[in-house]
């Protein structure tokens, strides 16, 4: 199934059904699961670490099948995470991504951001 075939609600749905299967819920903490969120984060960062010259461009991961593959896993894998955190802080994770880019789109106002990641690039 593609991503536009798929619902957050369904990835929620079928996470919960994995972790029950297998009677993980009481591991499933929110301080597990974040530490888990983090140690997959760095597994994806790991995948970048030791690349001689300049990092990878998207284009050169994209024709790397094995580096693709693994940064597809990571992902997932810090994806998965994050929904199952969700499951059990009931977080509506759409609402929560709509209020976060609300208050980003107020912190850096594109006139002001536009080409650049600090405001103080000038200075």
């Amino acid at each position: 199934m593609a991503d536009e075939d798929t619902t957050l609600a369904d990835l929620k749905s079928e996470m919960r059904r994995f972790v029950s299967e297998r009677d993980w819920e009481k591991y499933h903490t929110p301080r597990s699961l974040a530490i888990s969120v983090s140690i997959e984060a760095a597994e994806l960062l790991e995948l970048f670490q030791w690349h001689e010259g300049a990092e990878p461009t998207a284009d050169e991961i994209l024709s790397d099948p094995r580096l693709y593959d693994s940064v597809k896993d990571e992902i997932a894998d810090v994806f998965l995470y994050l929904i199952e955190m969700c499951n059990i802080l009931d977080i509506d994770l759409s609402e929560a991504v709509r209020i976060k880019l609300s208050k980003n789109r107020e912190k850096y106002p594109a006139e002001l951001y536009r080409g650049r990641a600090r405001l103080d690039e000038d200075i």
